[in-house]
């Protein structure tokens, strides 16, 4: 069931049973209920900087929820030198390098002169992005996977405002979405999946993959998109910065005008907003328009399950079930 216009479902995950049935009983799984349910939980244990930065980001969250058509034009000083301290601690240790060559061990080396130095040229507009290093990894069907491998200061960087952007895009992407989000994976998609065609009759269930996702999406249309809630000017600069960084492959640098660069922290988020606005939307309103459905929708990265009774459950930022 629906909350309202343009809200999240409420608990649309199944609650599963523990894997370890036989032995002494595991924790149930809960179901998510949204996410106003995680917006008091501030992280106040930790430390008293750590407070202060989640509750500054506590305000966002209250504002994007209160007001959906607010466009948020103050938010690059959530970037903190904390936040990118976070951020580093949050990379992996051994991590393959980026072009920059620079490994975790080394900047940890004199960490507090480097974090100063990297928060002054973000929050100046003197940080630039290094194009992320081609590398190509197995697929199942025997093809190869491109990923990009940014370069540390970038890492540290998207990360910190991913979370920055976090605060507002939890609160409009939709029930039915999964893939990538905080609290939720493509196992919870297809909970929901499983309890919709098991609890309701099923006529079909489409299966659809979005090929080369992450390649082709739009930059501009994606920007664009992006407008509709960030109006600091700053932020979406970095993100261009990170568009346009291109791609280095054998010692030669492309840049292109679609895509983003598949293996990078801040694609899966763009690719989020991306779909949120070709995707969910349209499918939401096209449940609305089923009073008698049952339509389930799950996405979760690169591909749509659906089952027709109608409700929608979306996955990571591809794969839908609707």
């Amino acid at each position: 069931m629906m909350n309202g216009r343009e809200k999240s479902d409420s608990a649309v995950v199944a609650t599963k049973p523990a894997n370890n049935a036989g032995k002494p009983a595991a924790e149930w799984a809960e179901p998510r209920a949204g996410t106003k349910g995680n917006t008091g939980q501030l992280h106040t244990c930790r430390a008293q900087n750590r407070a202060s930065v989640s509750q500054g980001l506590e305000r966002v969250r209250q504002a994007a929820r209160q007001r959906k058509k607010e466009r948020f034009t103050a938010l690059l000083h959530h970037v903190t030198v904390d936040r990118l301290r976070e951020s580093f601690f949050a990379i992996k240790r051994n991590a393959a390098p980026g072009v920059d060559g620079l490994r975790w061990r080394d900047y940890e080396a004199g960490l507090e002169e480097h974090l100063q130095s990297l928060h002054a040229r973000v929050q100046s507009g003197a940080y630039r992005a290094l194009p992320v290093r081609r590398q190509y990894i197995p697929k199942p069907d025997g093809k190869q996977r491109p990923l990009g491998i940014a370069a540390l200061e970038d890492k540290i960087v998207q990360r910190a405002v991913v979370e920055v952007l976090n605060a507002v895009y939890e609160e409009d992407f939709l029930g039915f979405s999964y893939g990538f989000r905080p609290g939720r994976s493509q196992h919870d998609a297809l909970d929901a999946l499983a309890t919709a065609i098991t609890s309701t009759p099923v006529n079909w269930i489409l299966d659809a993959d979005l090929k080369s996702f992450f390649d082709s999406v739009s930059q501009k249309w994606l920007v664009r998109f992006l407008e509709h809630r960030i109006g600091d000017e700053r932020i979406i600069r970095l993100v261009r910065k990170w568009l346009k960084a291109g791609v280095l492959e054998d010692g030669e640098l492309s840049v292109s005008d679609t895509g983003t660069p598949q293996g990078s922290v801040v694609s899966p988020l763009l690719a989020n907003v991306y779909l949120h606005y070709v995707f969910d939307l349209w499918a939401n309103r096209w449940r609305r328009g089923k009073p008698k459905a049952t339509s389930s929708s799950c996405g979760t990265r690169m591909t749509s399950l659906s089952a027709s009774s109608t409700k929608l459950t979306r996955g990571a930022s591809g794969k839908r079930c609707v």
